[in-house]
């Protein structure tokens, strides 16, 4: 899914003429190898839009209008470092399990992903996803950590597969990326976990190209 241009529009108007600069610094690159034709620097527009947006719609007391447009500003710093043609590839040819019982709140993080071409297939259930991957292969697993009545639903997923021995990437994708609940979510058998839009996008891409 494509971002709206509205959104993109909205965030150039309000974070101003950095990320202006930054659009119109990069480069019109052509992608013809995955069967498609796209512009390279659409794409890295359409990313950075919905990150930003991802950043300001999450609730946080402290949020400020620099605040938010500091994690703008990083987004297109790591979209500008990451995003490259190769990655795109990769990311087309990807499935990923989005585990969440209240999917509408990651609706922006997956539409910068979708922009370059990652495919999701969304549970809202451990039971659901379960049942998801007893029947598809995915290249990687997101997952949030509360889903009533399990207040450690992230565990109880991640520790079934690997009682399994599957071990698709996973992802804890939750309120809180402190050392002490990333090394948790390490010794369970996860990438790590994160509750920053930015950290989540680059974590993700490493993973898929990694197996690319």
């Amino acid at each position: 899914m494509l971002i709206f241009p509205g959104v993109l529009l909205f965030v150039l108007i309000w974070f101003g003429r950095d990320l202006r600069e930054f659009f119109s610094s990069l480069g019109e690159l052509s992608l013809k190898g995955a069967g498609f034709e796209a512009s390279l620097k659409r794409k890295q527009a359409e990313v950075v839009a919905a990150l930003s947006a991802a950043a300001a719609s999450k609730p946080d007391e402290d949020k400020t209008r620099e605040s938010i447009a500091k994690e703008a500003m990083i987004a297109a710093d790591v979209v500008a470092e990451v995003v490259t043609p190769r990655v795109i590839r990769r990311a087309s040819r990807s499935t990923v399990l989005w585990v969440d019982d209240n999917p509408d709140n990651n609706t922006y993080e997956r539409q910068a992903l979708e922009a370059l071409g990652v495919s999701f297939v969304l549970a809202t259930s451990t039971d659901e996803a379960l049942k998801k991957i007893s029947l598809q292969r995915f290249d990687a697993i997101i997952s949030d950590m509360g889903r009533p009545p399990d207040s450690r639903a992230g565990y109880t997923l991640l520790d079934k597969l690997r009682a399994q021995n599957n071990q698709t990437p996973f992802i804890i994708y939750a309120g809180s990326r402190n050392p002490e609940h990333v090394a948790e979510s390490r010794r369970h058998g996860a990438i790590g976990c994160t509750n920053n839009a930015n950290e989540l996008f680059e974590m993700l891409l490493f993973v898929l190209g990694r197996a690319g």
